[in-house]
């Protein structure tokens, strides 16, 4: 073992990064695989049946582990549809606009004290253009398809998307003004100290508010009505076939993993124990490292889950109405409260 930490520690430093990105995509490609099949579980759980139970066991143990792996099989066994007045390359590109993003905004994501694949300072700035270029990927794939009903799917999507990106990034200013600074990693460490200095305290309404925004931003139930079949025949990928409809739905999946981590970072104190300040430093509960982030982030995964067997779709006027006329108004006054309490040096801006 140590061989080989010698070893990498002869490593230019872009080896080193071309290999934990490698390792954060192949885990991020299985944890959206096994995502589709955890959702179905939970699902099944709360309507009191099984859920996928019939693909696969391991030793008798877990059934329908294997189910991810033969969905992607017959998707990729289907045949890919292209609309005979589509345009054909935009119509390709569409799925993968949509689903690069979600991958790339993890390389300034904290997974660890010590790990980052790029440790900027602007980091919040780039997860947040990143966020934004999704909607590209809806607007063409509705535009491409030349068909009527998928455009009309890609407007409604891309407004609701666009309507809830306002009040998150409003709702990160106040986090922004709390942490003092756009680097990630920072704004973990401001927020050291135990439960009472994680940000979601302070900043309660605005915590709220992402965590809203983050399932309407993944087109995600109560807030799916664009791709709402009892709606508009499935949206914006109505012409959309095999692998290339999978895309759709794996850059959902990957963005609910993304948004959970991020409130995870930005509120809950990211990889910090939730023991910090309880337990002795040296105690092994009260250190800090990523299973704190992993928990945090499948507990809001799960969530994501819970909300789509409990809530019924919104209809799109009430969804707007609620984006603009109660999200982003709640923020703005928020963020004048964390105005008021920087100046008296309240909560996380305290002197101590």
């Amino acid at each position: 073992m140590s061989g080989l930490l010698e070893i990498w520690g002869t490593l230019p430093a872009y080896a080193q990064a071309t290999f934990w990105i490698l390792v954060v995509t192949v885990a991020l490609i299985l944890s959206v695989a096994f995502t589709t099949l955890w959702e179905r579980k939970v699902i099944g759980w709360m309507q009191l049946r099984k859920g996928p139970n019939r693909v696969g066991s391991i030793f008798g143990l877990l059934p329908g582990i294997f189910q991810p792996f033969a969905d992607v099989i017959k998707l990729l066994l289907k045949e890919v549809v292209l609309p005979s007045k589509a345009n054909k390359w935009l119509f390709r590109v569409a799925p993968a606009i949509t689903l690069v993003p979600a991958f790339a905004a993890w390389a300034v994501m904290p997974l660890d004290p010590g790990l980052v694949i790029a440790d900027i300072d602007a980091g919040l700035l780039y997860v947040l253009s990143l966020t934004s270029v999704g909607v590209y990927g809806i607007i063409l794939a509705g535009w491409a398809a030349n068909s009527k009903y998928a455009f009309l799917g890609a407007m409604r999507s891309s407004a609701q998307v666009v309507a809830y990106e306002i009040a998150m990034g409003f709702a990160l200013v106040g986090v922004v003004m709390a942490a003092g600074t756009l680097n990630l990693g920072d704004i973990v460490r401001a927020q050291q100290g135990g439960v009472g200095d994680w940000f979601f305290i302070w900043l309660f309404p605005l915590f709220v508010v992402y965590l809203i925004a983050g399932v309407a931003e993944t087109n995600r139930a109560p807030f799916d009505v664009a791709e709402g079949e009892s709606e508009i025949v499935a949206g914006f990928h109505v012409e959309y076939s095999g692998i290339a409809f999978a895309l759709f739905f794996l850059a959902e999946y990957a963005n609910m993993i993304l948004i959970s981590a991020l409130t995870a970072v930005f509120f809950l104190g990211g990889w910090l124990s939730p023991f910090e300040g309880l337990l002795a430093a040296d105690n092994a509960l009260a250190k800090p490292g990523f299973h704190w982030l992993f928990l945090k982030l499948f507990f809001f995964l799960t969530c994501f889950m819970w909300y789509r067997a409990t809530f019924p779709r919104y209809r799109y006027d009430q969804i707007m109405r609620l984006g603009w006329k109660v999200l982003i108004p709640v923020t703005l006054v928020w963020i004048a409260v964390a105005a008021v309490m920087v100046h008296f040096r309240v909560g996380p801006w305290s002197p101590n």
